[in-house]
């Protein structure tokens, strides 16, 4: 691995540790790995935690002019306290399936709009983006095996995102070398 560690600011190690624990609890829940857990056991933990957390770390990543961190955790916030608060109202699977598309849309956009050099970054949101897409199939067609596969790719994506902020904080690296850059010239994870 490179040297190079990450340089995120105080709001977004924090975020992202937040959007990790919030991950690897949805994520898990949906994978039923653990008996007797369920994605539904991470509704309080996903409205406090990853929704009000989230939020107001975006709130101070606008303070700090981070336009795109502060677009994320504000975004993201917003999910997870949806989701945490709904989680257990009574819906139709499809409209739960099109409120987890729509919201994977918007981790479409920030998997897109993350700068280059947060690799660990674009990594949680795409595998965020592509969970939420497996289990808004998995409501529409009611299966299972699609719930809990995203559950997988969430439960993956909490472990880069808390991976991103424990390396901010421990001066871990967070970049392999690049082919074709010069040593000690890899991608950082901030943003």
């Amino acid at each position: 691995m490179d040297k190079d560690v990450s340089a995120g600011s105080t709001t977004s190690t924090l975020g992202h540790l937040a959007l990790g624990l919030t991950l690897l609890a949805f994520g898990i829940g949906h994978t039923e790995v653990i008996d007797g857990v369920t994605a539904l056991d991470a509704a309080v933990l996903a409205t406090f935690v990853g929704g009000v957390a989230l939020f107001v770390a975006g709130l101070f990543a606008f303070r700090d002019s981070d336009a795109f961190t502060g677009t994320a955790f504000a975004a993201l916030g917003a999910l997870w306290f949806t989701w945490g608060l709904t989680a257990e109202v009574e819906a139709s699977a499809n409209a739960a399936g099109l409120f987890l598309l729509l919201f994977a849309l918007v981790t479409l956009s920030l998997t897109l709009g993350a700068p280059g050099g947060a690799a660990l970054t674009r990594g949680s949101y795409g595998l965020l983006f592509v969970s939420l897409v497996l289990i808004a199939v998995a409501q529409f067609g009611d299966s299972a095996g699609l719930a809990k596969a995203g559950g997988w790719f969430a439960a993956v994506g909490g472990l880069l995102a808390w991976y991103g902020a424990t390396a901010a904080l421990a001066h871990w690296p967070t970049a392999l070398p690049g082919r074709g850059r010069p040593a000690g010239q890899g991608v950082t994870a901030t943003g």
